[in-house]
């Protein structure tokens, strides 16, 4: 198993579709055993393959707590079939968007059908945290992140964010390669 990098705001990656997954084969049971790695890594209660830059429907969850086992879910094409009216609201973070937290509003209870690791159909039934998780993750598939659930003066706010500290991170790292550059020719002189 390996830790894969996690893309983040504002990387364009994160607003594809993801590709359903034709068959459960060694290579998606491989990059399902990396996502475990990398979201418990992270640490997260869920990740979709888009954020590890893969645009394949594929998910893994775990929303036991730290005194609890593991008790991992993995979910190959997810779709969720059926969303109760009942709504309920949880502080929602993402590893995409680190570090900003808000309440988001979605279904209370859902019925999910996907493949399982054996490639065999599954349905359960969520509720709770499990049921946000799973609605959270098939948002990632379909190109959508929780701030998509934000008011969009908080959702603006939330993206000028990232783009301006990705633009200071570019510039930085920039800056590192120029320095580095006139190391190296100061060196050759």
């Amino acid at each position: 198993m390996a830790i894969l990098p996690i893309i983040t705001l504002p990387d364009p990656r994160l607003r594809q579709t993801s590709k359903p997954v034709e068959r459960v084969d060694a290579e998606i049971l491989r990059l399902l055993d990396d996502m475990l790695e990398t979201m418990y890594d992270a640490p997260g209660v869920g990740l979709a393959a888009i954020q590890v830059a893969v645009a394949k429907r594929v998910v893994v969850i775990d929303v036991a707590k730290k005194d609890e086992k593991p008790s991992p879910v993995f979910l190959v094409n997810p779709e969720i079939i059926w969303a109760s009216e009942e709504l309920s609201s949880y502080e929602e973070g993402c590893l995409s968007v680190p570090d900003y937290y808000e309440d988001v509003q979605r279904p209370a209870r859902v019925r999910v059908r996907h493949l399982d690791r054996a490639g065999a159909t599954i349905e359960f039934d969520a509720e709770g945290l499990l049921a946000t998780a799973v609605q959270h993750e098939i948002d990632h598939l379909d190109g959508g992140l929780f701030i998509d659930h934000l008011s969009r003066l908080k959702r603006e706010r939330v993206v000028k964010k990232f783009a301006k500290a990705a633009t200071r991170r570019g510039a930085t790292a920039e800056a590192r390669e120029t320095e580095q550059a006139k190391v190296l020719d100061k060196a050759e002189v």
